[in-house]
């Protein structure tokens, strides 16, 4: 197993503190503040941790309240609403300084047969062995980094992302509001699971507001954007591993209010669909004092 995968690992491996009370540490990933990604996949395994039998996730929403602090440690608790016979409703509040940053609503569901069927996966997308990673792509730009950030922006990452098209941050056009990024762990993943699920939930947040930005010709790095997840649902249709690859594609059919909507289909690469995402994300127009 590789280095970057052990400490995604270590990330989800939350310590137990008491009953229903887990504490989680935190990782930089170059934002000035805790990554939402990580701390929705934190407390999906800490809703997780409380759930009898083998029931998993099919439905995880989460509230963004507060910036989480990169220095200090998140502390989780989990409310056990309700244990039925085939699903188990769980309450997460995230707690940093005597505040909650984050609260998450999960659903865990017995395996169960049903009726099935899904919108097709996109056609033509160019597969993942024919696209540069996307921190590669970021080495070759490292000049253009501030020097403050280099290191941690270029630093190894657990997951492999893969954009389609990709664009330059620094100087980015105007597209349509859609995006198309392959991903994986980049080394095999235990078989639990949560696990596969909470990496699919880290991994679902990353550049999925941005989606937002292409009809406007801005970028995260845009000078007078501000830009903040407000929050994020994600449900699980159907068994995967987050060690394959996944196609991502998202779409955002809305913006307004300084608020943007974006849409994400997780996918096989056999076709299923796996997953899906909604969020909606603060992308606020600064107006520079005069």
């Amino acid at each position: 197993m590789s280095g970057p995968i052990d400490a995604l690992l270590t990330l989800l491996d939350l310590e137990p503190l008491e009953v229903n009370i887990y504490r989680g540490r935190n990782r930089d990933v170059g934002t000035g503040r805790v990554f939402g990604g990580q701390v929705f996949a934190q407390a999906l395994v800490a809703a997780r941790r409380t759930v009898e039998g083998a029931r998993e996730a099919h439905s995880v929403h989460g509230y963004f309240i507060l910036p989480g602090d990169l220095a200090a440690p998140i502390v989780y608790f989990v409310d056990r609403l309700r244990d039925g016979n085939s699903f188990t409703t769980r309450r997460v509040t995230a707690i940093q300084h005597g505040q909650a940053i984050f609260n998450l609503s999960a659903s865990f569901h017995v395996s169960e047969p049903g009726l099935e069927h899904q919108d097709e996966m996109p056609k033509g997308v160019t597969p993942p062995e024919e696209l540069a990673p996307e921190l590669q792509l970021i080495r070759e730009m490292a000049d253009r980094i501030p020097e403050s950030l280099r290191p941690v922006l270029t630093q190894d990452r657990p997951l492999d992302f893969r954009p389609v098209a990709p664009s330059d941050p620094f100087h980015p056009d105007v597209r349509a509001p859609e995006r198309f990024v392959w991903f994986r762990a980049v080394a095999p993943l235990p078989d639990d699971p949560i696990i596969h699920q909470a990496v699919l939930a880290y991994a679902s947040d990353h550049g999925l507001l941005p989606t937002a930005l292409g009809p406007h010709g801005l970028s995260f790095r845009s000078t007078g954007l501000q830009m903040a997840s407000l929050d994020h649902s994600v449900w699980m249709h159907r068994p995967f591993r987050a060690d394959d690859w996944l196609l991502y594609a998202m779409d955002s059919p809305a913006a307004a209010g300084a608020r943007g909507f974006v849409r994400g289909a997780v996918y096989r690469r056999n076709g299923e669909l796996v997953a899906s995402v909604a969020q909606e994300g603060l992308t606020r127009m600064r107006t520079p004092k005069a």
